[in-house]
């Protein structure tokens, strides 16, 4: 397994979709244990294959606490199929765009298929941080960042911030 290096805003590689797993083989599982570890490494929550610079429409994500077992998900080839007509806010971060947080409003609940590690076809109803979770990843695949839902000058400011942190660590 490797950690991979994260791509961060503005990089135009997180403005474009991403295309769908033809099939789950061990070079994709091989790949999703890379972004596991490079999402518990970073720390995160969740992370899409985007984020690691691969094109590929698939999620890993693992929201158990820290005095909690692991528990991580994979979603490869995933598609939100109903999302709950209630909202809930939450507080999201983005290893993409570091030490940068925004309240964002998504649907409080959503039903998702996908296929898991093993190549099964699989459904799952999520609700609360793990729908929203989801839906975070999910615009990842669309090519949408958790700050193209604020105003044009909070994203402005939020990339040159990102852009300092970057200089800074290459520093």
């Amino acid at each position: 397994m490797a950690i991979l290096p994260i791509v961060t805003v503005p990089d135009p590689l997180l403005k474009k979709v991403s295309e769908p797993v033809e099939k789950v083989d061990d070079k994709v599982r091989a790949f999703l244990d890379d972004m596991l570890e490079t999402m518990y490494a970073a720390p995160g929550i969740g992370l899409a294959a985007v984020q690691v610079g691969k094109l590929w429409r698939i999620l890993v994500i693992d929201i158990a606490s820290d005095d909690e077992e692991p528990n991580p998900m994979y979603f490869i080839n995933p598609v939100i199929t109903w999302t709950s007509e209630e909202f809930n806010t939450y507080n999201e971060g983005c290893l993409s765009i570091p030490e940068q947080y925004a309240d964002v409003e998504r649907p409080a609940e959503c039903k998702v298929d996908f296929i898991d590690y093993n190549g099964d076809e699989k459904e799952i109803h999520a609700d609360g941080l793990l729908a929203t979770c989801i839906q975070h990843e999910m615009d990842h695949l669309n090519g949408v960042v958790f700050i193209d839902y604020l105003s044009k000058i909070k994203r402005g400011i939020y990339v040159r911030k990102v852009k300092k942190l970057v200089r800074e660590k290459e520093e």
